[in-house]
Formats: C-alpha cells, structure tokens, sequence
C-alpha cells in the first residue's frame, strides 16, 4: 500500500455506519460520561422494559445482550445441550455463525448459497434432521446483500419441525424499507417459532457500544435468560439506546443518504461491468471470483480497506460520498476481465 492511501484509508470493510452517533444520542452520551466510574445494572431490565414498549411487546418476549451476536451466542448456549446438537446456516454468512455455534457446541451444518447469492431455503429445509436445534437465517443477508421474501419465509417455516428455533437475523433491517421484508416481531405475534435480532450496531452507529436485542415468545426467551452475562451493559450504552430509540427522524435522514449512496455505487460498478447482486443492506456485495483480489489491490491503493472474500467476492461497505468516490475510482483501474 502506499503512503497516500496510508493517509486518506476508508474504512469500509466492517459494515459501520460511516458517520457519528445521531446528534441528539451524542448530546445524551455526554452527560453520562462522569458515571463511567459505576457499574450498570446487574442484568438490563430497564433496557428490556424500554425496547418493549418500544417494540410493542411484553417485556418477557425481550432479550438484551452484548450486539445482537452477544443475544445469538445466549440462545445457541441455551438449545445446544449435546455435542451431536445441529445449528443450521447458510454459508456464506456472517462470521460469527460458526465462531457462536463452536462455542456453543454444536455440530455446524452450512448450507451453500444459490448461485445468486441467495439463502437456499430448499436445500436449507431438506438439510433439517432430528438433530437440528436452531436454524439461522440473516435478512438481509451478509454478505451478499439479498433478501428472503415474506412468501418465502412463510412457506419454509411451513416446512419446519414444531421444536426447530430459528433465529432471524434483521441486524440490516432499516436499510430495507422498500422491500418485501418479513418482520420477525410480527411473526413471533403469529405464533411462528422464530426469535428475531435486532442491533443498535449498523443503523443507529453505535458499534462500539456493544448492544442488541431479540424478540421470541415469553418460552422462549425464558429459556434463554439465564445465560445472560451480568453488567454486560454499560450505562454510556443504556443512555445511548434510551435516546436512539426517541430519534426516529434523525434515522430516517441518516438511512436515506446511506441507501442513495448504495445506489450510486451499485449503478456506477455494474456500468463498469462489475457483477453486483440488488443490495438490501448497508453494503453491496461484488460477485467476482476471478477479479476480487485485483479489485482489493486497487481499492488499497486508493485509501479504501474493504473485505475481500478469496475466490469468492468483495463486500463492500457504503462510506461518505468521498470514500465511495475513491472505490470507483479503483474499479476503473482495475482489470475489466474483458
């Protein structure tokens, strides 16, 4: 890499928010950094006695952990009770899956995306045994950005055995308002057996405070309760979640210029002739086995870090309008593969 791009680096490798915490949660932060000196509450029931009301749902129906992956790790803890335990994913996918699932125990099952980069809830339903606990589904999926429909989530839920969790992923939510997006919570008020993730990681820009709920029926999260770590909330990060969750407009604000942004990059990559898959996310997803390591070259040269994927791809994460200036300007410089 050279000294420029050492200077003028665009961190769009870990799918944060390229901006601040909103203005009104920085403003609240401030006046709780004094109590840094004093331990939170021993376990975050104020916390889940606010995303409930938020939410709409009772407090026993809410989990609160350390991110959203923190709440995952909790219920694989609490379903995985024996070695021979099946968790259930797509791959690829999120990193942490299999990390949570050794950590947990469990015999890890993935299940190869479809050649579009979609989750193959098929071969997804037809990979369920008599061992499987928990299935997860991320939507909108990481990395590639794509989505899984209403209808077609209801129809592999329809498939599942009655005692099969499955965790449904939604830390990328907010970015996908324009879609067919199934709601977990809506689900779970149906009755389906699906606790569902949410985070304050990506959308509200608080990634390194570390929180994330999830929503299940009252069984289920009492099932899950009791692997909860003690003072694993900070009162920075109370605060910082009691002011995001009253700074609706400021969200909505932030998300459109995020997704204006993701449209821009994704138009300007495939008229270069880059394969792009619809992005759903904070992120779009460059399906390119062949060229990826050249473009992550190109990108370093430029200032910008980005994940690359060996042989796979390179996700993308959307920066300011400068940082996504500098991508396109090294997907110019890279080989076309013509």
């Amino acid at each position: 890499m050279s000294a420029t791009a050492l200077r003028t680096l665009h961190q769009l490798a870990l799918n944060e928010t390229p901006y601040p915490p909103l203005e009104s949660v920085q403003a609240a932060m401030a006046d709780t950094f004094a109590e840094v000196n004093r331990y939170p509450q021993f376990y975050p029931d104020d916390l889940m006695a606010l995303v409930a009301d938020w939410r709409g749902v009772p407090v026993e129906s809410v989990l609160v952990g350390s991110g959203s992956v923190g709440v995952a790790l909790q219920t694989l803890q609490a379903y995985i009770q024996h070695p021979t335990d099946q968790v259930l994913y797509a791959w690829r996918a999120f990193d942490a899956y299999p990390i949570i699932a050794d950590m947990a125990g469990a015999e890890r099952v993935e299940v190869p995306l479809t050649d579009s980069g979609e989750q193959d809830l098929a071969a997804m339903a037809a990979a369920v045994t008599d061992r499987t606990r928990v299935i997860i589904l991320c939507n909108p999926h990481n990395p590639t950005g794509t989505v899984v429909t209403r209808e077609a989530l209801d129809g592999f839920l329809d498939a599942l055995p009655a005692d099969v969790l499955v965790i449904l992923d939604e830390a990328y939510t907010e970015f996908a308002r324009d879609t067919d997006l199934p709601n977990g919570i809506d689900l779970m008020r149906a009755g389906r057996n699906v606790l569902t993730l949410r985070t304050f990681s990506k959308a509200y820009g608080l990634a390194g405070l570390r929180v994330g709920y999830g929503i299940a029926a009252p069984d289920v999260v009492a099932r899950i309760r009791p692997t909860a770590v003690p003072y694993s909330i900070s009162r920075l990060a109370h605060t910082a979640v009691t002011a995001s969750v009253t700074a609706e407009a400021e969200l909505d604000a932030r998300i459109a210029v995020i997704t204006a942004e993701r449209a821009r990059v994704q138009r300007e990559l495939r008229e270069l002739g880059w394969n792009i898959p619809d992005s759903r996310a904070n992120f779009v997803w460059l399906d390119e086995p062949v060229r990826a390591e050249a473009f992550h070259a190109a990108c370093a040269e430029h200032g910008v870090q980005v994940r690359l994927y060996p042989g796979e791809g390179i996700r993308l994460t959307i920066g300011t309008p400068e940082a996504n200036d500098a991508v396109l300007r090294a997907a110019k410089s890279s080989p076309s593969g013509d």
